[in-house]
């Protein structure tokens, strides 16, 4: 059986499925025409976040029985056609865990101290101490929006900071709540009480501009926010007006609504500090996700089990 990967991942995960008797295909950066051209011969399909799986590709994947994301999020699959042609789509859940969650806790850091704002102050020659006064993390208010795998890293990280931690998810139990030592709240108290307010949700209906002018307009005066989640949960021009106004301290953002952005207004200004999408990218994380996305499709090319479908 024949799989392509269409995006890097760790030679790990390539070898792995060639060892198991699969032939392997690296072919990245093709352009949708290219992939659709191609995909017709291919069993199975490996992708990280730059391969967009449309419903046309997926109609012209005559043989195609899995799509493997290698990798958390699913946004750029289009799963309802995937699924009506009998294709199994999964990612691999708690591989790039560690390593986004520790992203987020250094944005918040970075946005607490102007981290790189003082850094690119200074290779200018300047000296500018009491322009980049900060906050303290400590005894401060953390709002986790979204209490999944990354979620609750975040929170047992905030937890070591004496950080208090308050979150909302609809999903979480009161007994998951209490496990982990976080006080369950509604969307509007972790918006009212929050000092800094930290996304990890996925991108739904439900979540697309859950930051917008309504919600932040709810939120303490000095509010920072830091997105590793994904863009498009934050209306970029309301947090771009709201920042502009003194409404908001502060952003972190490693996720855009447009990846990459094409309007820079927003992360022009000198509050925001910005990553590329990097929540994931550590040599650990990417070799986790390598290696458990090629087990998984290998389980089901050869053996017909089916793992972290979804």
């Amino acid at each position: 059986m024949k799989v392509l990967v269409s995006d890097n991942i760790s030679p790990k995960g390539v070898e792995l499925m060639e060892k198991a008797g699969l032939k392997v295909d690296v072919k990245t950066g093709l352009k949708p025409e290219e992939l659709k051209s191609i995909i017709g011969e291919y069993h199975g399909l490996v992708i990280r976040s730059a391969t967009k799986v449309t419903s046309e590709i997926i109609e012209a994947a005559e043989k195609l029985k899995v799509i493997g994301r290698a990798g958390s999020g699913l946004d750029n699959v289009d799963r309802a056609a995937a699924t009506k042609k009998g294709i199994v789509v999964m990612n691999t859940p708690g591989g790039n865990t560690i390593t986004t969650a520790e992203h987020a806790i250094a944005m918040m850091f970075a946005l607490a101290r102007n981290i790189p704002q003082a850094t690119a102050s200074m290779k200018e020659g300047k000296w500018e101490k009491k322009k980049f006064m900060g906050v303290e993390l400590y005894n401060k208010t953390l709002g986790v929006l979204g209490l999944g795998n990354i979620g609750t890293q975040v929170a047992k990280r905030a937890q070591g900071l004496q950080m208090n931690v308050i979150c909302y998810d609809p999903f979480l139990s009161d007994e998951k709540a209490a496990d982990l030592g976080v006080e369950k709240v509604s969307l509007d108290d972790l918006f009212s009480r929050s000092d800094f307010i930290t996304i990890h949700t996925p991108l739904t209906p439900e979540t697309r501009d859950l930051i917008n002018a309504k919600t932040i307009s709810k939120m303490k005066d000095g509010v920072r926010i830091i997105n590793c989640a994904r863009g498009g949960i934050v209306n970029e021009k309301d947090l771009h007006d709201a920042i502009l106004s003194g409404k908001v301290a502060g952003a972190a953002l490693d996720v855009y609504e447009k990846e990459p952005p094409e309007d820079l207004s927003l992360i022009k200004l000198d509050k925001v500090i910005c990553t590329p999408h990097l929540g994931a990218s550590t040599t650990e994380a990417q070799e986790n996700v390598a290696v458990a996305v090629a087990e998984q499709i290998i389980d089901y090319l050869l053996s017909g089990v089916i793992r972290n479908a979804v």
